[in-house]
């Protein structure tokens, strides 16, 4: 299957960064100016692409999009950060256009100096790749420990016209607890860290850059920010929109709205991918007293290692699920407690409904994708979090990382 919107092109390369080789870098080049927006990690260790992006992004608009995976160019000072501005500065050539109108982003090993002369070597042959199909080749030339490339594709409201189109690209399989925001304001630091998430979305809807903006943060919180994979919020973490105007107007809230299921999708592709995962699994938390509370009774349940063990084990571990929930911080009564696995309950009003109940959800915790719910109280909060089981292939994949 072929991805395209209009106004853009994409491509990837391979430049030799990987040590594994194939491909390692991707272009994404809009004909024109374009509206642009984007979130970033909160993490106050932060990559150098990542403030020369943020930097950019206050102009509001861009051309290009330069990503490379197997060096995330994090945590090597100011070598680091001439060697982001090189590469950017030696595409933006080969384009035509200013150095900030290119917006970097990087993926891999921490603490390794990007090598900026790999990827302007590969620049001229990337740039003659460049095609409006090209969004699979992208989307691979950004992958890491993922085990398959990630892509998204939907539609959006305009008004009085034909819907726009939406296409999104995720890379992410460990080192995954985004925690992303507007332009943070920290200094970089330094610290033995390793992968990311980065994200990608295109649109050829017409846009304001503000609605774009608060349009994409608020579909990320709903999305990536409500998923976890370790536990672990990355240096890098990247999320980029483009707007090129070719179709119909968007407003703030067409836009949320075409924006929020392409991200949801591409946040369980993530976390389905998470390094040696085998489920993922929605955590739902009901009948608290606002979606706050039931939200940060849900992110305790889905980074709970005991629960991702269980999970991994395919144990209805109703007991590890509420004493996750009891220590969350948010007040309920274990009493009127009920909790369900794959559409199985297995604990209802506060007593545990034994054996057999507990076999149907073990068999229903074979699926690649199942849920929880927790209803803890009758009132109106609600929040669902998606996690996924921790096993020895995360170990595996992680203890040898850098070795």
């Amino acid at each position: 299957m072929t991805f395209s919107v209009a106004g853009f092109r994409f491509a990837g390369c391979a430049a030799g960064i990987k040590k594994a080789g194939g491909l390692d870098l991707g272009l994404i080049v809009a004909d024109q100016p374009v509206v642009a927006a984007g979130v970033f990690t909160r993490n106050l260790v932060r990559a150098a692409p990542v403030d020369v992006s943020i930097e950019r992004l206050r102009l509001g608009r861009a051309r290009a999009v330069l990503a490379n995976s197997g060096n995330a160019n994090a945590c090597t000072g100011a070598e680091g950060m001439a060697a982001t501005l090189a590469s950017t500065q030696a595409a933006a050539g080969l384009l035509g256009l200013e150095a900030t109108q290119v917006l970097p982003a990087s993926t891999g090993v921490i603490g390794s100096v990007l090598p900026a002369a790999k990827l302007e070597a590969a620049l001229p042959g990337l740039v003659e790749r460049l095609s409006a199909d090209g969004a699979e080749e992208f989307a691979k030339a950004i992958c890491t420990t993922d085990r398959w490339h990630k892509i998204a594709h939907g539609t959006l409201k305009t008004a009085g016209g034909p819907p726009a189109s939406v296409l999104g690209i995720v890379k992410g399989a460990g080192m995954i607890h985004p925690d992303l925001g507007p332009a943070p304001t920290a200094t970089q630091g330094s610290g033995p860290l390793h992968a990311t998430m980065l994200a990608f979305f295109v649109t050829d809807a017409k846009v304001e850059r503000s609605a774009l903006q608060s349009a994409l943060e608020r579909a990320v919180e709903l999305s990536f920010n409500a998923c976890s994979v370790d536990g672990d919020t990355s240096t890098n973490d990247t999320v980029l929109a483009l707007a090129s105007g070719l179709a119909g107007p968007a407003n703030e809230a067409a836009l949320f709205e075409g924006l929020l299921p392409v991200c949801r999708e591409l946040a369980k592709q993530m976390v389905l991918d998470g390094e040696g995962a085998q489920h993922a699994v929605e955590i739902r938390v009901e009948g608290l007293a606002d979606d706050a509370a039931a939200r940060t009774v849900a992110k305790a349940v889905a980074t709970s290692l005991l629960v991702k063990t269980a999970l991994f084990g395919k144990d209805a571990n109703w007991g590890r699920l509420l004493a996750a929930a009891g220590r969350a911080g948010v007040a309920f009564d274990p009493g009127a407690a009920s909790v369900s696995i794959a559409g199985s309950r297995i604990f209802d009003k506060g007593k545990p409904l034994g054996a057999a109940a507990e076999a149907v959800a073990t068999r229903g915790m074979t699926e690649p994708s199942y849920g929880i719910v927790m209803t803890l109280g009758n009132g109106p909060g609600s929040f669902t979090y998606l996690t996924c089981d921790l096993g020895h292939g995360y170990v595996d994949v992680n203890a040898g990382y850098r070795s």
